[in-house]
């Protein structure tokens, strides 16, 4: 699918793991080469850091019996 969209149109990828474990965590070099060429290296990056908005929203709910 990613390969049919590379030809220009956009797509979305999201992923929780850094660019630079994927060749780590997949095992297989030329699989990672093969989906780094075509995802990472035309693609416009954001890095997001800091804490998590989750925590701060968490709440515990109780339910009555």
């Amino acid at each position: 699918m990613l390969d049919d969209r590379t030809s220009g149109k956009a797509t979305l990828n999201t992923s929780q793991l850094p660019v630079e474990h994927w060749y780590t965590y997949l095992n297989d070099p030329t699989l990672a080469d093969a989906i780094l060429d075509r995802v990472v290296h035309s693609s416009h990056r954001l890095g997001l850091n800091g804490e998590s908005l989750r925590k701060g929203n968490a709440t515990t709910t109780t339910t009555k019996k």
